[in-house]
């Protein structure tokens, strides 16, 4: 024993410089080169489809700017090629590129790791011309407009990078900001953003009579006599309740969302390690899980059939190469339908004179009911809430997604507010001040 600790000791006083990092390994490799090519073909890919343009340059000085700190190297180094429908990133001599291979109408998707480059059968889906936007108010308030402009400049965060900014109030544009390189015509990746497009797709199945909340989830792999998962309902996924554990405390998905790993393949394997609907856990796993129980329904209705009524053309759910949504996160879209999805909540679910959500459906994600998460904003059904939140209506919610990607909805004041970014690793935007200051402008 005293060997062993004296060669630890060794180790430990070796001076800095002889204490060099291990190579990363050959999954870590190839986790970070699935994480460049999907990024810049989803940037690029979905820009010109939306009518824009995107550069790789432009995406390595955004999107791949202080991402997980185990990758960020790699990503950085890692070169990529570019072809009309997909893009490749070298990572390995002996095995082939990760790949993302871009579909009409369903974005980009990473394909699993050794994919050589055979055709896959992923359904395309054309985008019609973009919808008109809420015209702009003849003039909006000076404060609101220091205000958008401290947005881009720190005021909210050190080194966050804030991409675009939209607001409207009563229906009508009050404020709208990009950064150089970003516009009208930008989708950026929603990131958590999407699980409350998720709540709001499954939303429209209980409007349909397709899917109730309250029964069990279907999960075809929990169907076993038994199986104690089978219990856990719809919206215990949607509270983030299920009691299931996830691959990491919170949040991570890489094999998933960067590894070419298959939702069905994956995210119903995991056990239970508390009762449903008794603890508070955030985890992509929820999400996927809720989608994956409505699955069915995506046949006759699938998710960019709402963006289209929504007028949200420029708006995408990517899949994953075995055709199941990545509605936790895998979502495209600019600043602009993100408004017109926050629209959607102050109209009560109505578009057009017509019923798209239940009646009393903004109630229910902004109602929480069992566990809450700790820190300053509480968790409905898919959405945030303010309801701890001083100088903010108690009934404003939220979508948040990593990378500083808010959409704040505040009913009782009529005003949605978009907030894209591209913030990286450790630089955090405060949304909720910002919010704060937003509604004192208008007020």
């Amino acid at each position: 024993m005293r060997t062993l600790i004296l060669a630890v000791a060794a180790l430990v006083a070796l001076p800095a410089a002889a204490q060099t990092p291990p190579e990363p390994s050959a999954a870590t490799r190839a986790m970070a080169a699935g994480y460049k090519a999907l990024m810049v073909c989803g940037a690029l890919k979905n820009a010109e489809a939306a009518g824009g343009s995107r550069t790789v340059e432009s995406v390595e000085a955004n999107e791949l700017i202080g991402v997980y700190p185990e990758i960020d190297a790699l990503v950085r180094e890692m070169p990529v090629e570019v072809f009309p429908a997909r893009v490749a990133v070298a990572w390995d001599e002996a095995m082939p590129p990760r790949s993302a291979v871009w579909r009409a109408g369903r974005g980009c998707t990473i394909m699993p790791v050794g994919w050589r480059g055979e055709q896959i059968a992923l359904r395309s889906l054309g985008a019609p011309a973009n919808a008109a936007f809420p015209a702009a108010s003849p003039a909006g308030p000076a404060g609101l407009e220091d205000t958008v402009e401290t947005a881009f400049g720190g005021r909210y965060g050190e080194g966050a990078n804030t991409t675009a900014v939209v607001i409207l109030q009563n229906g009508r544009l009050v404020g709208e900001r990009y950064a150089e390189g970003f516009g009208i015509d930008t989708p950026q990746r929603t990131w958590s953003v999407a699980k409350s497009l998720a709540g709001t797709i499954i939303g429209a199945a209980v409007q349909r009579g397709e899917v109730d909340v309250n029964a069990p989830a279907v999960i075809p792999d929990w169907s076993r006599e038994g199986d104690p998962r089978a219990a856990i309902t719809l919206d215990q996924l949607m509270r983030m309740a299920s009691g299931l554990t996830s691959d990491t405390a919170g949040n991570r998905t890489d094999a998933l969302y960067f590894g070419g790993v298959g939702v069905d393949e994956q995210v119903t394997t995991w056990p239970l390690i508390a009762p449903p609907g008794s603890r508070y856990r955030y985890a992509n796993n929820d999400t996927l899980l809720a989608v994956l129980s409505i699955a069915p329904t995506f046949d006759e209705h699938p998710p960019t059939e709402l963006f289209r009524r929504l007028g949200m053309h420029d708006t995408w759910a990517e899949a994953d190469w075995r055709g199941n949504y990545m509605l936790s996160s895998q979502v495209w879209s600019t600043a602009r339908d993100l408004a017109r999805f926050g629209q959607l909540y102050l109209n009560d679910g109505m578009v057009d004179g017509e019923r798209v959500l239940p009646e009393g459906w903004l109630d229910y994600v902004s109602r929480p009911s069992g566990p809450q998460p700790r820190g300053e904003q509480g968790y409905g059904a898919t959405f945030w809430l303010f309801d701890k939140s001083e100088g903010i209506p108690a009934d404003a919610i939220s979508a948040n997604g990593n990378r500083g990607q808010y959409v704040v909805i505040v009913p009782s004041r009529n005003i949605v507010i978009v907030r894209r970014g591209e913030d990286p690793a450790g630089a955090r935007f405060d949304h909720v001040a910002f919010t704060r200051d937003v509604l004192a402008a208008l007020d």
